[in-house]
């Protein structure tokens, strides 16, 4: 089975109750939350997807072939790379960053404006 991650929108109530569950020992399966569509798209810019896509399944790696995998410019995509682990969507291992998911499943709805 794949290692799939599910990346969402959940208000914080909805956090919590995940977060309960999960210490009864309930499965929640991977998950990454914002609080609002706005935050995701802030945090997951098409740059920063594009980032993602490329590091999905490949295990630890440097920025630098981050950058030469999405075909940017080092520094650039340094940035991108601080902002997503800032967030908490990646993560650092022995010097390198990972995204330690073969997959990525997004999932929200959106309802009328109030």
């Amino acid at each position: 089975m794949e290692n799939i991650v599910t990346v969402g929108i959940s208000s914080l109530e909805e956090t919590k109750a995940r977060l309960a569950a999960a210490f009864r020992g309930e499965p929640q399966g991977n998950r990454i939350s914002f609080l609002s569509v706005e935050q995701m798209w802030k945090v997951l810019s098409p740059k920063r997807t594009a980032i993602l896509q490329a590091m999905t399944g490949q295990g630890p790696m440097s920025i630098r072939e981050a950058a030469r995998r999405v075909g940017r410019d080092v520094k650039a995509v340094h940035g991108d790379v601080t902002a997503l682990l800032a967030a908490g969507v990646i993560d650092r291992q022995n010097g390198l960053v990972v995204f330690p998911y073969d997959g990525v499943h997004v999932d929200f709805v959106l309802g009328k404006a109030a």
